[in-house]
């Protein structure tokens, strides 16, 4: 949350390197697996090279997540394991629905906030403040999901143009 896209991707990255298990991978692209969150749970939180509160976001959902008391799967209560997230320190609405579309596969989860979604709508001439992108999605439930991928894939971010 608050980060760039490069930047998740580089605190992501330096996490699965420091505590990911190793891979090897014939065709190079693999090199480790994500840690699970009992590995992340048992860690010392000072070695994990990150802000403090970002570090305290992590440390207690990895914490929430290998005790059990959340679970983030399809099968999973969306509307009992988004109240759990929000219940978290440094977990707000982006964050939760986020999750709730990748992880629970909620078709549903909507993000108008995101920069990217709302840069998308205005491009496309739709309403891009959140109340009025809210009001306007409406008509698309309870598919809301599918429209922020495919608002996602028509912004000019870099991580969607192609190289020459």
């Amino acid at each position: 949350q608050q980060v760039s896209t490069a930047a998740a991707r580089t605190h992501a990255a330096r996490l699965v390197t420091a505590h990911g298990t190793p891979v090897d991978d014939p065709e190079g692209g693999l090199t480790h697996l994500f840690p699970t969150p009992e590995h992340l749970a048992a860690l010392d939180p000072d070695a994990l090279a990150m802000p403090r509160t970002r570090r305290t976001t992590l440390t207690t959902l990895v914490r929430r997540l290998a005790d059990g008391d959340i679970r983030l799967g399809a099968d999973s209560d969306w509307p009992e394991t988004r109240a759990a997230l929000l219940a978290l320190p440094g977990f707000g609405p982006w964050t939760a629905d986020v999750i709730a579309m990748r992880a629970l596969g909620d078709p549903d989860a909507f993000l108008p906030t995101d920069l990217g979604v709302r840069r998308a709508a205005q491009a496309l001439g739709l309403p891009s403040t959140p109340s009025a992108l809210t009001t306007r999605a409406a008509a698309w439930r309870p598919w809301r999901a599918y429209a922020v991928q495919y608002l996602w894939a028509t912004d000019s971010h870099p991580i969607n143009v192609l190289p020459a």
